[in-house]
């Protein structure tokens, strides 16, 4: 684990879908350098970001839905860039609309929009950049 430099987070009430994102990330992601954590409460994630960074662990992608319990995505990503403004924010969802969309993307807080259901490519191309922008 003292090689691990690098995180992805994935955020997303359904085990289904987080099952499914790991498994399509885990094909691009050097499991070396990089960590997959996967979170299914959004509460639960600025706590989390917070000992990854304690760690020294940089996080370079959160992928968040926008429809869970509690916090929606747009609510989590405008928390994750208040605190962390360089931190790169993709939604992936089937529930948000284009106005939120079109807010978070004006206000600066959401890199990336990826429509539910998704094209595993698309989720390459926008999360492999990133990746290499690192390695």
């Amino acid at each position: 684990m003292d090689n691990v430099k690098y995180a992805v987070v994935c955020v997303d009430d359904d085990p289904f879908i987080l099952q499914m994102l790991s498994f399509q990330l885990n094909k691009i992601i050097e499991p070396k350098t990089t960590l997959l954590e996967c979170y299914s409460d959004p509460t639960t994630v600025l706590e989390n970001l917070n000992e990854l960074l304690d760690n020294q662990i940089e996080i370079l992608i959160i992928v968040v839905d926008y429809q869970m319990p509690k916090l929606n995505g747009a609510q989590l990503i405008r928390s994750i860039k208040e605190k962390y403004p360089y931190i790169k924010c993709v939604m992936l969802s089937g529930q948000a609309n284009d106005l939120i969309v079109q807010e978070l993307s004006d206000e600066k807080h959401l890199d990336q929009f990826i429509s539910k259901p998704w094209d595993e490519e698309k989720l390459y191309q926008v999360v492999r950049p990133i990746l290499e922008s690192v390695a």
